[in-house]
């Protein structure tokens, strides 16, 4: 499966705590990385939050980041005990000193008068991971669907590759009866009749030298290698990334034995894709 690195996802829950927001923003990178930004009273839940991403991200740098709303005032609690007994306190106070106004709201700026409910570890902890999964989903799909664009470019690349190659097994031996005829026009040139044996060796030499059937073969078996590889249904950027290397290696080596010109072009022309496909890769999960 292909999925892009790239990508930015969000989701939202409501809790008697207030409004869980969660947003995922994703880029490529090597590793994976993860870069949490929690709510402090959540923030012990930042493990299970880390085990959660591994599980369905392999690769990139993802940013996490979790808001959490102002809540309604349903986990705020009242000391009703406390209330009363201030109260009385107010209205002695009251009595004693005719001209003393104790407002109800002073009452509960009163330490202990307003409590925050018990809050339930357990469903803070499912209410965090639910919304995560939620935004994962959609993240999933976002990469997906970039990495659907991406397999699409990294297969045009590939019949372009291809379709080099095949130019190349054709051309070779034309260029296999050129070097010949031009290794017997240099000898002709000579002052002294050259060795039918010598005239053989020279060019069986050459031949050899310029011989690039295995660089052929082994880009061949790296086109079908990427096509089976670009079909898995499991993360592949690091195998495509690799591959990407065996193909430049066969070019490079292709070019360094070219005597023609039009081999010449074609190493060029495949190195241009070789290093359009790379850049592509580069983003693959």
């Amino acid at each position: 499966m292909i999925r892009s690195m790239t990508a930015y996802a969000s989701a939202e829950a409501a809790t008697p705590a207030g409004v869980l927001t969660c947003e995922l923003r994703t880029v490529n990178h090597r590793y994976l990385e993860i870069s949490p930004r929690l709510p402090e009273d959540l923030r012990n839940f930042e493990p299970a939050l880390r085990e959660r991403i591994a599980t369905r991200l392999s690769r990139g740098k993802v940013d996490v980041i979790v808001r959490r709303g102002e809540s309604r005032g349903e986990s705020l609690q009242v000391d009703h005990v406390l209330v009363a007994r201030l109260g009385e306190l107010a209205l002695d106070m009251e009595s004693r000193f005719p001209r003393l106004r104790v407002e109800f709201t002073e009452l509960l700026r009163f330490p202990g008068v307003l409590q925050h409910a018990e809050v339930d570890q357990d469903a803070q902890q499912a209410a965090l991971l639910g919304v995560l999964d939620r935004a994962l989903d959609a993240l999933t799909a976002t990469r997906e669907r970039e990495g659907s664009k991406l397999g699409e470019i990294l297969r045009e690349r590939l019949d372009g590759i291809e379709r080099i190659v095949a130019d190349v097994r054709v051309w070779m031996p034309e260029i296999r009866v050129a070097l010949r005829t031009r290794l017997e026009s240099r000898l002709a040139d000579l002052k002294q009749p050259a060795d039918p044996g010598r005239l053989e060796q020279e060019l069986v030499l050459q031949v050899t030298r310029s011989d690039v059937d295995e660089e052929l073969d082994r880009l061949s078996t790296h086109i079908t290698e990427t096509r089976r590889v670009l079909g898995l249904k499991e993360p592949v950027g690091r195998r495509l990334d690799f591959l990407m290397q065996e193909f430049n290696r066969e070019a490079n080596t292709l070019g360094s034995k070219s005597v023609d010109a039009r081999s010449t072009n074609a190493a060029v022309e495949l190195k241009v894709l070789i290093e359009q496909m790379r850049e592509q890769v580069q983003n693959i999960e």
